[in-house]
């Protein structure tokens, strides 16, 4: 396998998610032809997951452990925070600095953990 080509999230409420992917997080919505599916991109960037009708009984599970999405953002973390907070979203934890740069996690409706990143700039000078 050479890369993740896709990811599909399972809702107990389909369209109470779109609107929080949607109103709350600032994803696009793709038109798309699945009735039992919304599938999404972040400012018109490449990267594009869905929300989808459980497959299955979801009954007494928990949903969204374990699970994170990571999207890179092109603003500034903090004013990405400020947004959200604003909107009321649910923020897991501060700002944190990793290898890869600034990430600010959110929960959505289910659980999952949507993380995002700003990420850090390295210059390569030759050395």
């Amino acid at each position: 396998m050479r890369k993740l080509n896709f990811a599909s999230l399972q809702v107990r409420d389909l369209e109470a998610s779109k609107v929080f992917y949607t109103d709350y997080l600032g994803f696009e919505l793709l038109e798309m032809t699945n009735p039992g599916a919304y599938v999404f991109r972040y400012n018109k960037g490449d990267a594009s997951f869905a929300i989808r009708k459980p497959i299955g009984n979801l009954d007494g599970k928990e949903l969204g452990v374990g699970v994170s999405l990571w999207f890179a953002i092109d603003e500034k973390i903090e004013a990405f925070q400020s947004r959200l907070a604003h909107k009321g979203v649910a923020i897991v934890g501060t700002i944190n600095n990793t290898p890869f740069g600034k990430t600010l996690i959110v929960t959505d409706p289910d659980g999952y953990f949507i993380t995002f990143l700003e990420e850090t700039k390295i210059i390569n000078n030759g050395k």
